[in-house]
C-alpha cells in the first residue's frame, strides 16, 4: 500500500491510499488533484471517504463519483453529497483489503467521524495503524468548535489519544507550524515542542508535508491532548482566570478560545 497527501486549496490535504491498482481518497474538496494523481499513477478510484460536511472536504465528491463510479462513504448525521453510504461510530468498513473502524468524533462539526485501521501494510511511512481524522485532530492542534461543544471535543480527542502511539495521524490541513507556535506559548519550557518545531520547519523549507504525524509525539507536544498536564492547565488559567482548576474540559475550552485569537 502507498499513502500520499495530495495538496489542495492553500493548506488542505486529500489523502490517497492505493495498492498500485485500486485507490481510496479521503475528503476530496477538489476533484482536480485526485484526477491528476489517478492518471499519473494509473489507478482506479474505488472509494471516496468523507469525515464531515464542510465544502473544502466534499467539494469534489460529485465530480469524482461521476468520473470514476467510486462509492462514497460519510457521516450519517451530516449533509454529504448524495448518494452515499451513511456511517456511524462502531461501524466497520472493508476497503482495499483492510477493515476500517468508524469513530464518532463530534466537536468541529456535530456529526464528524474518523476512520481507523489497526495496521496498513506498505511502503514508508507504512506499515502502521492509520487514522483519517479530518478536522478533529491536527498536528499540535485541534479543529475549531463550529457546531460541537468542548465536552464533545474533549471526548473525541480522548478517544483518539487512546489509539496506539505509533498511529499515523492523517489530518486534513497543513497547520502544523502555526499550531506549534501556539503550543510553544502554552508550554515554553517543553523541549519536545522545540525539537519538533525545528524538524517541521526543515520539512516545510523543503516543501515537504509535516503529515502524517505520529500520535505518540502528539501526546508530547499537542496542548489539546495535554489538558490534564499541570503546566498546560496553568497556562489556560493565565489566559482565562475563571478556568476551574482540575477540570480538563474547561482547560480545553480555554485553550481553544485562546487559539482562536492567537
Amino acid at each position: 500500500m502507498h499513502l500520499h497527501p495530495l495538496p489542495a486549496f492553500t493548506d488542505n490535504y486529500i489523502w490517497l491510499l492505493h495498492d498500485g491498482r485500486q485507490a481510496l481518497v479521503v475528503d476530496p474538496g477538489q476533484a482536480a488533484p485526485v484526477m491528476e494523481a489517478l492518471q499519473a499513477l494509473g489507478l482506479h478510484l474505488q472509494s471516496i471517504v468523507v469525515t464531515h460536511h464542510h465544502g473544502d472536504h466534499v467539494g469534489g465528491v460529485a465530480e469524482l463519483r461521476q468520473a470514476t463510479g467510486a462509492a462514497v462513504y460519510g457521516p450519517a448525521r451530516e449533509d454529504i453529497p448524495a448518494p452515499y453510504h451513511p456511517l456511524r461510530g462502531g461501524d466497520t468498513l472493508p476497503l482495499l483489503g483492510h477493515t476500517w473502524q468508524v469513530i464518532d468524533v463530534p466537536g468541529h462539526t456535530a456529526g464528524h467521524i474518523a476512520y481507523y485501521c489497526p495496521l496498513v501494510e506498505g511502503e514508508p511511512p507504512l506499515p502502521a495503524p492509520v487514522l483519517f481524522c479530518g478536522d478533529t485532530l491536527f498536528s499540535a492542534g485541534c479543529g475549531r468548535l463550529f457546531e460541537g461543544t468542548p465536552t464533545q471535543m474533549h471526548a473525541s480527542l480522548s478517544a483518539l489519544a487512546a489509539l496506539p502511539p505509533h498511529t499515523l495521524v492523517c489530518a486534513a490541513h497543513e497547520y502544523t507550524l502555526s499550531n506549534l507556535r501556539f503550543a510553544q506559548a502554552v508550554e515554553p519550557d517543553n523541549a519536545d515542542i522545540a525539537r519538533y518545531t525545528a524538524h517541521c520547519e526543515a520539512l516545510r523549507a523543503q516543501g515537504t508535508p509535516t503529515l502524517p504525524a505520529q500520535l505518540g509525539n502528539e501526546l508530547r507536544i499537542n496542548p489539546f491532548l495535554r489538558s490534564t498536564v499541570p503546566a498546560v492547565a496553568h497556562a489556560a488559567q493565565q489566559f482565562d482566570p475563571s478556568t476551574p482548576s482540575g477540570d480538563s474540559v474547561s482547560v480545553l475550552a480555554s485553550l481553544r478560545r485562546w487559539k482562536n485569537q492567537f
